[in-house]
């Protein structure tokens, strides 16, 4: 399994009319957004950096995590903390860059090797010292089946994993796979102590025994319902992410109105995932001060089921041509996002030629908002009057909205919509359970990559892949998919990345709807947070300290 994830938030709120809500919201330093929308917003690549220690500060995730096992570990509450207990081989930046982690250099002798020396004087949680054995031990986890890794995915081309050295582990693949040494940066990449992974068994991430790995904090408690406390581990190898706080402090606040009250209070100090419909009370407090950042987010429509009406491609593009995409992003996040025209960011094209990459972006396929335009299509398709059943969950306001837009989409393309209202619990079934999905044309997501690379979100979408719900096939987009992971050369995997790129695009597996930036709000005693999705898999924490220096 990829990367995901579910819709966000969890709370009803009443609803609202798409263009109820238009403002704006500025900090940090680089310009983000488009010209015509309606609100602004700027991206910050670092807040101001802490002027020392402090004793710790509180933070808010949405929900409280099932587990912090990292084979179980892909989604936003359990990475959010994660990120800073348990390291991978390599790091996912704030740049979106990749750089050496646990493993202090790695080769590539031959395309389907990959030579990895393990970075000495690393110490665990428990005193003990990182070997080889620990990361074989944990590598290997994603390979049992027994475990189920929600990361099985990335391993597919794994044919072994094998300590060749003292502080040498080697990975043989089956066939070359140009993505795979990108996500041991994430959590597929996570090491843990081979004796801890013994003796917890399947209590292993558990409120209970917790985890033991190497991060600059440490597990040190879980009260279910209420928080994971975290300390700062005074042996962390890396001098330089030495971690600000004593402490910090996850309380799980699954209500946004109360989420928002407890940054105005200064109950917690901050939190990534800012409700949207805060976004100008946050960006006018005198509590704090709200920042977004680079994000590889992308909101789309699923089509669950091919066999209905948006089995036809002709229907699909209708239907996204009568989705009034500025109005969802006015509407449902107060203006700060872009309409997307790709199942991806550009952000995920980084490391790519730019030339190669704009001349491919700019031969995408457009769907304009033109609701006369796409009823005409979908008259072609003779599908007036069939049924879809979209589902929908009491999520947020921002959930509520996008599902009615794309109701009202529906209706003026001739189709009749149903839209079903699932509890929060069920709607995250949507993603792991075929039976779950079952009658279901239509669902939302907020998809992430873990890596900054296309493949990621391509790859989901081959024939037969996990994420691929509603079982699309294309035997011209699996082969580009299949060439671009295979290939070595960087300008042949853009191309046959762009091609597969282009297919998706014209046939709409999915339909894409919107971009928005990571946001994250931060009282004013706290400073130092690189706003970045890396967030999911990098310490942020650690850079957290005192906003003033001591008296």
């Amino acid at each position: 399994m990829p990367t995901l994830r579910t819709v966000r938030g969890a709370i009803a709120l009443a609803t609202l009319p798409l263009t109820a809500l238009a403002l704006t919201a500025c900090s940090g330093t680089a310009h983000g957004g488009s010209a015509d929308q309606s609100a602004a917003y700027r991206l910050t690549a670092s807040t101001a950096a802490a002027k020392g220690d402090i004793d710790g500060f509180t933070w808010s995730l949405f929900a409280e995590p099932t587990s912090i096992d990292y084979a179980y570990s892909f989604d936003y509450p359990p990475n959010t903390v994660l990120a800073n207990v348990c390291e991978s081989l390599l790091r996912w930046n704030p740049d979106l860059t990749t750089s050496p982690g646990l493993a202090s250099a790695y080769t590539n002798p031959t395309p389907t090797t990959w030579v990895y020396t393990i970075r000495s004087g690393v110490h665990f949680h428990d005193g003990k010292q990182l070997t080889a054995d620990d990361v074989v031990a944990s590598l290997r986890r994603n390979l049992d089946p027994n475990v189920g890794s929600d990361w099985a995915y990335p391993f597919r081309n794994v044919k072994s994993v094998d300590r060749t050295g003292p502080m040498q582990v080697t990975v043989t693949l089956k066939t070359p796979d140009s993505t795979f040494n990108k996500y041991l940066a994430a959590s597929p990449g996570t090491v843990e102590s081979a004796a801890t992974l013994k003796a917890d068994g399947k209590d292993y991430g558990n409120p209970a025994k917790g985890v033991n790995c190497t991060g600059p904090f440490s597990f040190s408690s879980w009260k279910p319902g209420q928080s994971i406390v975290l300390k700062r581990f005074n042996g962390y190898w890396d001098r330089a992410l030495r971690a600000k706080a004593g402490q910090v402090k996850f309380v799980f606040l699954a209500d946004a109105t109360a989420r928002v009250n407890a940054f105005q209070t200064g109950e917690v100090d901050g939190g990534w995932m800012v409700p949207p419909t805060s976004y100008a009370q946050l960006a006018a407090s005198a509590k704090g001060r709200l920042y977004y950042g680079q994000n590889t987010t992308v909101a789309d429509e699923v089509v669950n089921n091919l066999k209905g009406p948006l089995g036809n491609a002709q229907v699909r593009k209708a239907l996204l041509m009568a989705i009034d995409r500025k109005g969802i992003i006015k509407a449902g996040v107060a203006g700060v996002g872009d309409a997307a025209d790709n199942l991806v960011t550009r952000n995920n094209w980084n490391g790519s030629p730019r030339g190669t990459v704009d001349s491919t972006l700019k031969a995408l396929p457009k769907y304009p908002y033109d609701p006369a335009r796409a009823k005409q299509l979908a008259a072609g398709a003779d599908v007036t009057g069939q049924r879809v059943v979209i589902a929908t969950s009491p999520l947020d306001s921002q959930t509520t909205i996008i599902t009615q837009a794309i109701a009202q989409a529906a209706t003026a393309i001739g189709l009749k919509p149903q839209i079903d209202t699932v509890s929060p619990d069920k709607y995250t079934a949507l993603f792991t359970d075929p039976a779950a999905r079952k009658g279901i044309d239509l669902f939302l997501t907020f998809w992430y990559t873990s890596i900054t690379d296309p493949l990621d979100m391509y790859g989901s979408l081959r024939t037969g892949a996990y994420s691929n719900y509603g079982n699309w096939s294309d035997p011209q987009f699996d082969a580009a998919v299949d060439q671009a992971v295979g290939a070595a050369d960087p300008a042949a995997r853009t191309a046959a990345a762009a091609k597969a790129q282009q297919i998706a695009m014209d046939q709409l597996p999915w339909l894409p709807l919107y971009t928005e930036p990571v946001s994250v709000f931060l009282g004013n005693r706290i400073t130092g947070v690189k706003p970045s999705i890396d967030y999911l898999y990098y310490p942020w924490a650690a850079e957290i300290g005192a906003k003033e220096a001591a008296g």
